[in-house]
């Protein structure tokens, strides 16, 4: 005998409520293109990470991954764009050490909560950071820059790719600990700050590898230590910037990772982890990640969420302890 529809309703929703069907959304997911929002302009580490992954993601999601760049405010501008999206999957946000742990504990006001507005997927990579002198700079070590700009205070001045960066805080560590004064010249991203590097219009940099690099080989720039707190695979000769500069514990390094709005369902949320981890394993990616100064990380969400938090906290204690505020 045929079930009425009401009774077919009643079946599915016991069904449902046992665990027996996946939830609609789950199933269909995704369903239509996936927006990976980089919050900061083309040519920086986010967006060379969303580059690197975008064919192969949307080869596993079976949909188009679609890259946008919403910069401005240091990211907090495309950040609040997702945190105000559906949480259905299809607004992701590449955030960053700036964007979800920095820029936070320097700021009185965000337009999102780090922790509150957003739901952890998966942390992709650590950026290596390196730190580079224009060529006009008469300086070939830390030491040596240390000790010109101590005799010189305000002369020099460093770039940053926005006001609450990494490269902003790295540079602001890196004078507290060693006594100097810079001053600070904001940037809309870390493209813009390279060309004025190399044409004399700001000094000092710290910044990710990917940018910078090229720039060094090229002879444009010149290149000092690295921010890690250990010595680049890429680049064993050049020493750390706390072993050459004498600063135990100075460490100027960041990192990424994938979000969405709070509320991400957890299917979607593991669909997405899994597509990250797969794709982030695939060795042409993992080179494109190396060769752009990234190393692959992953993990669990929860594990990405554990790790935000403490990052709050880290950089909120650092940017009081130096002064350092956006506001």
């Amino acid at each position: 005998m045929a079930l009425s529809t009401r009774c077919l309703h009643a079946l599915l929703a016991v069904l449902l409520s046992a665990g027996a069907v996946p939830p609609a959304s789950a199933q269909e997911y995704p369903s239509r293109p996936v927006r990976l929002i980089v919050p900061f302009p083309a040519g920086g580490p986010v967006d060379a990470h969303a580059r690197a992954v975008q064919r192969a993601l949307a080869a596993d999601l079976g949909q188009p991954v679609l890259v946008e760049n919403r910069g401005g405010a240091s990211g907090t501008r495309g950040a609040a764009l997702v945190a105000r999206a559906p949480a259905d999957g299809y607004t992701l946000l590449v955030g960053n050490a700036t964007t979800l742990a920095m820029t936070p504990g320097m700021r009185s006001s965000m337009p999102y909560h780090p922790v509150e507005d957003f739901t952890p997927v998966i942390q992709t990579v650590m950026v290596d950071y390196v730190l580079v002198v224009s060529p006009g700079v008469p300086v070939r070590s830390v030491g040596e820059l240390i000790s010109h700009a101590r005799a010189r205070p305000g002369a020099l001045s460093y770039g940053s790719a926005g006001i609450g960066s990494a490269q902003h805080l790295a540079a602001e560590l890196f004078q507290a600990q060693t006594g100097i004064t810079m001053a600070h010249v904001p940037y809309k991203g870390a493209g813009a700050l390279a060309s004025d590097l190399v044409a004399g219009h700001v000094h000092v940099a710290f910044a990710d590898q990917a940018t910078m690099m090229p720039q060094v080989r090229a002879g444009r720039l010149r290149v000092l230590a690295v921010g890690g707190a250990r010595r680049s695979p890429a680049y064993p000769d050049l020493p750390t910037v706390a072993e050459a500069g004498k600063l135990p514990g100075y460490e100027a390094a960041a990192w990424q990772g994938i979000v969405g709005p709070a509320g991400l369902p957890s299917p979607i949320v593991k669909r997405l982890n899994d597509a990250f981890r797969r794709v982030q394993a695939d060795p042409q990616v993992r080179q494109r990640l190396q060769a752009a100064g990234l190393t692959p990380v992953g993990g669990s969400p929860d594990e990405f969420g554990t790790y935000i938090r403490s990052e709050i906290a880290k950089w909120t204690k650092v940017a009081r302890d130096i002064g350092a505020t956006v506001d």
